[in-house]
Order: structure tokens, then sequence, then C-alpha cells
């Protein structure tokens, strides 16, 4: 089998680490692996298949002999590092928003537009994480009837701050059960307890960044430029997996029963009909694997032409670093 050799740009950090986690669960087959990071983690070292891989310094000539570099870092660093990364004849699939709406780089979710990965120039995008989740849950509705809007409402978990959230969580509840004030750093406000239904700078418009990331990729990835969302995103006191409340109006009616026989045969997704002895995910049922799982779908009692649905995923994992390898694997299997 051909073997590639694969860089990891951020390996040090919460998404690197799964990166790595999952190309060794998803036997790819890995040449040579180059676990780069800023200086200050260069010189430690990262589990690989039983071995300890020492950490290099992210540099412009790091990328050098490399087939693919995947990206688990900040926007700058993306940038930083893009032009050189092209240069040395490496693929870069970029887990951060730089790039997600420039034309000439491809925006993926490999079960969705998987196609459109063979256009790319060097780049391609990871997409915003309730973005993959949530259109892995409707891309099979669009195949029956083209979407023209979606209302959403995201439950976004502490993991999506990256690990100080998830350390935030952690303090604040277990100075909340000791009876002390929970101190506060990452979160607007103190997360244990409580929602924020604020994510991101807010815009002109009064959406946030983060809220308006599901309406302009969105229509990228399903090539439906005139699709219309209206989305808020709400931050909960969950550790890992985020949840996403849609309404999904098509141009023609579909039954709830298309619905879910579409969804249910659709890769990558699970409907959920009869779990446990209920019809819904939740965020415990998702974490740590890499299904989409779909449930509640029913009819919507304001619009002939809308369905609601209820989905849950891991954000680390298919909202970010197994959408990565997953687009590593199918890049793979065309060489």
């Amino acid at each position: 089998m051909k073997q590639f050799n694969v860089a990891i740009l951020g390996a040090t950090g919460a998404v690197g680490r799964e990166m790595l986690k999952i190309l060794e669960e998803y036997d790819f087959p890995v040449g040579e692996l180059r676990p780069l990071a800023s200086a200050r983690s260069a010189g430690t070292t990262v589990p690989f298949k039983g071995q300890e891989i020492l950490v290099r310094e992210a540099r412009e000539d790091s990328f050098e002999g490399m087939d693919f570099v995947l990206g688990a870092v900040g926007g700058g660093m993306a940038k930083k590092f893009a032009p050189h990364i092209v240069k040395a004849g490496a693929v870069f699939v970029d887990n951060s928003s730089s790039f997600r709406l420039d034309p000439d780089v491809p925006l993926i979710v490999p079960e969705v537009n998987g196609a459109d990965a063979f256009k790319n120039k060097g780049i391609i995008s990871n997409p915003n994480c309730s973005t993959i989740i949530t259109l892995m849950a409707v891309a099979a509705l669009n195949k029956i009837s083209p979407i023209q809007a979606m209302t959403a409402c995201t439950y976004q978990a502490v993991s999506g701050a990256g690990q100080a959230g998830l350390v935030e969580l952690e303090e604040q509840m277990a100075a909340l059960a000791k009876g002390e004030a929970p101190a506060r750093k990452t979160f607007p406000h103190q997360i244990a307890c409580n929602v924020i239904p604020h994510i991101g700078d807010v815009l002109d418009n009064g959406y946030t960044a983060e809220e308006m990331k599901m309406q302009n990729e969105g229509q990228k990835i399903l090539h439906l430029p005139d699709l219309r969302v209206s989305c808020t995103c709400v931050r909960v006191p969950v550790m890992r997996s985020h949840s996403i409340s849609v309404t999904v109006k098509t141009r023609e009616k579909i039954t709830v029963e298309q619905a879910n026989a579409a969804i249910a045969a659709f890769p990558g997704c699970k409907l959920v009909t009869d779990f446990e002895g209920r019809d819904y995910p939740t965020p415990l049922d998702t974490s740590d694997q890499d299904l989409v799982w779909v449930g509640r779908v029913r009819e919507d009692l304001t619009c002939d032409t809308a369905l609601n649905l209820w989905c849950c995923g891991d954000q680390v994992r298919k909202g970010a670093a197994a959408n990565a390898v997953q687009i590593l694997q199918l890049l793979a299997q065309a060489k």
C-alpha cells in the first residue's frame, strides 16, 4: 500500500492531538509523521502507534517532502505557512477559518461535497464545527428537494473553546460544589449551570460571526448560493459534542417518512427513532465517535414545506479532526 508523509501543524493542541489519534485509529498509511508546533512546544513528544514522536518547531522550510499537512492552528499561523506548504508540493487541509470563503479553496465535508476536494490548488478548508454537523444532518434532504432556508439554534459544548473551555467548566463546577464563587477567564459569563447565547464577534446585522458561518459556508458546500440561514449560537455547560435544532425549508414538501429513510441511508449519519426508549440523541451519546446522530424529525407547523430535526455530533472529531483526516483519505484513495 502506498504511504504518505504527513505533517501536523499544531500537533500539541487539542485538535492536533485528536488528528494524531484518528490517523492511528483509521490506520491511515503514514510513511513519515512530522509533528510541528511553536518554539515553546518544540522538543516535546506526541504518541503515535506506540512511539513517542519528537515535535519540531514549525518553520518555513518544515514542509519539504510532505504529501499532506493537517492544520490545527489559528488563522494567523495558517496564513503564514500556507504559501510555504503549497510551494513544497503538499496539500494543506486547514482547520482555521482563514480560507473557508476563498473561491479558489474547496470547503469540504467529504460525505456532502467530496468531489470538490479534487479542485484544490494546494489548500483545502475544513468547515466550522457546527456547519459540518448541521449539513451532515440535512444533506440527505437536499438530495430530495433543494433547501431554500434554515433556522438553526446551536447548543455548543465548551470544547469548542479549546482546552481552556473544558478546564473552566470543570473548575467552576468544582467551585460551586464547595460553595465558592467560580472564577471566569475563557467565557464572558459563568458557564457552569448557565447558557450564553453569544459566540463570536457581533457584526453589523446583529448576528455574530459564528452565527453567519452556517449560511456563508452552507451556501458554498451545498452549492446553494441563495440559501438563507438564521442562526443563534449558544454556549452550554456540556463538555463535548455540539447539538443543533434546525428547521429546514425545502422547495417541495418532504414527508417525515421520506426524510427518515434518506437520513438513515446517508453516509456518516445515524437516524435515532428508538434509542433506549427515545427518539433523539444527546451530547453524551455522540461524544468520542464520528457519526452525526439525527432524531425528532417532524413536520414544521408554520410552513408546509419545512421539517424540524435535532442532531448531535462530536465537535472535536467530526466537527474538526476526523473531518480533516477523512479529507486525506479521500485524496489518498485517488492516488
